[in-house]
């Protein structure tokens, strides 16, 4: 197999978690004897240093004939007085659009070695594996008009047609049916008129899922029972704003946003990136967590490259790391117990690509018996 991955380090802790996710993926190929090629491209803050703008057209070409996307982290506060279609995150924006992933999915697991760092007793998140397919490409982040005058009023616009909720709905059902079943659609539809068109649509799709049990939650509920009992759910589905904001709040299930990963699917080219933004404050001190970046590489392979076993092994290689108790300074325990065994960010990289060498080793061993 030959892969093309178009590399997008971005800002702040960006290039130092991307580098730990091409380590694995490297990692991957060398023992299976796949052709991964790496392109790396400037992107956010660091292409407005070096080309004016977030999103230059090489860097967008670059991706466009890519067969998957691997981007770091964007943004920066030295440009966040800039108007808002030269920002960093327009470029985000402008790269979600072209390639075109309407769907963003989100794992957010709890990992019982991690327990002491949830904020969320063990007996509430033990078992919790839960799948956010968020929209990525309508609802106020995308919908017009848009405007700001500061010295009077701001607009933004929520607006859904029934084919953009459509085509998320069966990705989300198609996710359930593989998975255990259930799936969790949260709108706010007992005030907001597109959230009534969200729940007709899923409610319509379910009918060709009989497999798949489905759920309407209204999004201040659903926030609360994800803390409440998130074991309770499985894939969850909802707008893109929405999304955003209870993927991140899943978080508090492994402890750490640096752990989440994810990919936005559905167009020509896959895009993969940790959920975690920039954070300029720890940037170039080595103590990121790459395991989110590390997550959406198997993710990529997952997705982009139909590779499901060399996905499964870098996500059973980070369970067995964490089980032996490498911690990045996010990791530390919340309500104490044992700190475990402080790692910086390429340290956690190596410990990961060392327990996929041994998985995968072990599997080509079985095979060869």
């Amino acid at each position: 197999m030959r892969l093309s991955i178009t590399v997008l380090p971005g800002d702040g802790i960006g290039p130092e978690v991307t580098q730990e996710a091409v380590r694995i993926l490297q990692a991957v190929s060398a023992l299976s004897g796949y052709e991964f090629r790496f392109i790396e491209k400037p992107f956010g803050a660091a292409a407005i240093r070096s080309a004016g703008t977030p999103l230059p057209d090489d860097t967008l070409q670059a991706c466009l004939h890519a067969d998957a996307v691997l981007l770091g982290a964007v943004g920066d506060p030295e440009f966040d007085r800039l108007p808002r279609e030269r920002k960093p995150e327009a470029g985000l924006l402008g790269l979600r659009k072209a390639l075109g992933g309407f769907a963003n999915l989100r794992p957010a697991v709890f990992y019982e070695s991690l327990a002491g760092c949830s904020p969320l007793r063990p007996e509430v998140a033990r078992g919790a594996n839960v799948l956010f397919v968020r929209e990525l490409l309508g609802g106020l982040y995308f919908s017009e008009p848009r405007s700001v005058d500061f010295a009077t009023s701001a607009v933004n616009t929520m607006r859904y047609t029934v084919s953009e909720v459509e085509r998320v709905a069966r990705v989300a059902f198609d996710a359930a049916r593989s998975r255990r079943g259930r799936l969790a659609s949260v709108d706010k539809a007992n005030i907001l008129e597109t959230s009534q068109l969200w729940r007709e649509v899923v409610s319509r799709v379910a009918g060709d899922y009989p497999q798949v049990t489905l759920e309407h939650f209204y999004v201040d509920a659903f926030a609360m029972h994800l803390m409440l009992n998130p074991a309770r759910f499985d894939v969850v589905v909802t707008e893109n704003m929405f999304g955003d904001i209870l993927s991140d709040e899943a978080a508090a299930l492994p402890g750490s946003l640096g752990m989440l990963a994810s990919a936005s699917i559905g167009g020509d080219v896959g895009l993969y990136e940790p959920v975690h933004g920039s954070a300029p404050d720890i940037a170039g001190r080595g103590v990121a967590n790459p395991l989110g970046a590390i997550g959406s590489a198997a993710l990529l392979l997952r997705y982009s490259a139909g590779l499901e076993c060399e996905a499964r092994e870098i996500e059973d290689a980070i369970g067995e790391v964490l089980e032996a108790g490498y911690r990045t300074a996010d990791l530390l325990p919340a309500r104490g117990g044992k700190s475990g065994r402080p790692v910086s960010t390429s340290q956690m990289g190596a410990a990961v690509e060392a327990a996929l060498c041994d998985v995968m080793n072990r599997r080509h061993a079985y095979h060869a018996v």
